[in-house]
Parts: structure tokens; C-alpha cells; sequence
């Protein structure tokens, strides 16, 4: 107990988790945004949007994480000198929140078009025989029951981000995993204790959400 008690005196535990915080909730808005708009390009009528969100979708997935971080610190920053902000801990805060919905959006699109499969394809026939187009037929049919079929995956994702936001260490964001590091580096005799501080941290951040989305899931759950 001793050993926590130290680690909470010498460090921002808290500070450091709540910097992964607000990276999963601007991140997944952003994620969210962009990964449906990828997801109405997967199902639209129109082959070369069609080509465009799978493009992506299979690229993006498939580079990791870490390689887009540093890729927009790097080559984006180092490189070009694109800056949002003077500040420098706040300019590299938004680059890792770009990395991040850049990089989720392509899961959220997939969890998307797995909804939009459990939508009878009646629904979008109707829909065409009242005379919608596609884009209001996706916003006011569509995409309302597939959203409702999405939720396990969209909350798989949105646990995943909050995992991932440890990348954001290579983007210099002082978040949970760069204090960690630190206080490992500082504090060798009190690995123990670290290691749990940290793991403790991201299961009650974790857990909830698990919760939260099997609950969703069986009260949205739409009887076929």
C-alpha cells in the first residue's frame, strides 16, 4: 500500500489517465465522423466512391498505429512544419488525435457496413420506391437500424481506442504509458506497484465500456 501511496504523491496518475481520456473522447467524435462517411462510401451506388472507401479502409487498417503517429510528428510536423498551435505539447496533442481517427475510422466503417448487413434489403427498396435517393435513404432508414446493429463492434472499437491511446507516448503526449515509462525509469524498486497502477487504471476506464455495450446491444437489438 506504501508503494501506491508514493506513486500517487511523486506523479500525476490521475493527470496522465485523464490525458488518455480526452484522447479516446475527441478521438472517437472524429472517428465516429469520418468512419461513417467511409461506411456510405462502402455501400454507395457509385463505383469509384466504392473504390475510394475500401482503398482506404484496407490501407489504413493494415499500417500500424505507431507508424501513423510518427508518421504525422515526422514527416507532417518535422518535415513540413504544419502546426496548429504554437504550443508545443497542444500541437502534438492534435496530431495524435488526428492519428487516432484516422486510424479508428476504418474500424468504425467496418462496424458500420456489418450493421448496414443486418438491414433487410427490403428496407432500401422501399426506400427507392418512394423516390429517396441514396443519401436520404442512408441518413433516415439505413443507417438509424444499422447503427442499432453496430453497436457490439462500434463499443469493440471504441475499446480498442482507449487501449491505443498508449501510442500516443511516440507522438510526446504525456499520457498513462510515458509516465509509466518514467516512473519505471525512476523507480526500479516499485515495478510491482507501477505495473498495477497502470493496469488497474485502464481496466476501470475498460470494463465500464464492456458493460456499457452489452447493455446497449440487448435494448437497441432489433427483432427480425
Amino acid at each position: 500500500m506504501n508503494g501506491f501511496i508514493e506513486l500517487f504523491a511523486d506523479y500525476d496518475v490521475l493527470g496522465a489517465f485523464w490525458m488518455n481520456i480526452k484522447l479516446t473522447a475527441i478521438s472517437a467524435v472524429g472517428a465516429f465522423i469520418l468512419g461513417t462517411i467511409l461506411a456510405l462510401f462502402r455501400i454507395s451506388p457509385v463505383a469509384s466512391f466504392r473504390t475510394i472507401g475500401t482503398a482506404y479502409v484496407n490501407i489504413v487498417r493494415n499500417t500500424p498505429l505507431t507508424i501513423i503517429m510518427v508518421l504525422g510528428v515526422l514527416a507532417v510536423w518535422g518535415q513540413l512544419k504544419i502546426e496548429f498551435f504554437s504550443d508545443f505539447s497542444l500541437n502534438f496533442f492534435t496530431y495524435a488525435i488526428i492519428a487516432l481517427s484516422l486510424y479508428h475510422a476504418s474500424f468504425v466503417c467496418e462496424a458500420i457496413r456489418s450493421g448496414v448487413n443486418t438491414v433487410p434489403l427490403g428496407q432500401a427498396e422501399a426506400a427507392r420506391a418512394i423516390g429517396l435517393s441514396f443519401l436520404p435513404a442512408a441518413r433516415i432508414i439505413v443507417l438509424p437500424q444499422a447503427l442499432r446493429g453496430a453497436v457490439t463492434p462500434l463499443g469493440n472499437t471504441l475499446i480498442a481506442l482507449t487501449k491505443n491511446t498508449t501510442v500516443a507516448a511516440a507522438a510526446s503526449v504525456a499520457e498513462a504509458s510515458g509516465l509509466m515509462s518514467t516512473m519505471i525509469e525512476f523507480n526500479p524498486n516499485l515495478m510491482t506497484y507501477i505495473f498495477l497502477t497502470i493496469a488497474i487504471g485502464f481496466c476501470l476506464l475498460v470494463i465500464p465500456m464492456g458493460f456499457l455495450t452489452t447493455w446497449l446491444s440487448d435494448k437497441l437489438a432489433v427483432a427480425r
